[in-house]
């Protein structure tokens, strides 16, 4: 049996339209989506992984303690194309064992790391 993989990753956010820009600037390309009756929203797929960013639930379901991370090209370069988000940076680039590392906050308050493991 072979080992399970991640595929899906589902964020709630308060304003997706400006939450799926910051996530832009990470590079993902998203599409609107709605299944069914459910909400509107974004999805990304990259890899086999499926991102997804719904709506804040009526019922309170939040998202909020979950921290997630991109390989990025460059940390560097996606932290230049986060110039929009000038509050973002928690942890600043610099390199550490697994390469070099950052670690950000969307605009919803998710911690999201940022690692390049190619120089």
């Amino acid at each position: 049996m072979s080992e399970p993989t991640l595929n899906l990753v589902v964020l709630r956010s308060a304003n997706l339209e400006q939450t799926a820009a910051f996530y832009t600037c990470l590079g993902l390309k998203f599409a609107r989506h709605r299944h069914g009756n459910g909400p509107e929203h974004f999805a990304s797929e990259n890899a086999g992984t499926v991102f997804e960013l719904y709506p804040v639930a009526a019922d309170g379901f939040s998202t909020l303690g979950t921290r997630i991370g991109f390989r990025v090209p460059s940390v560097d370069a996606t932290l230049a194309a986060l110039g929009n988000y000038p509050s973002t940076v928690v942890s600043p680039a610099r390199d550490s064992e697994w390469g070099r590392r950052a670690v950000v906050v969307d605009p919803d308050g998710h911690r999201v790391e940022l690692l390049q493991t190619e120089p």
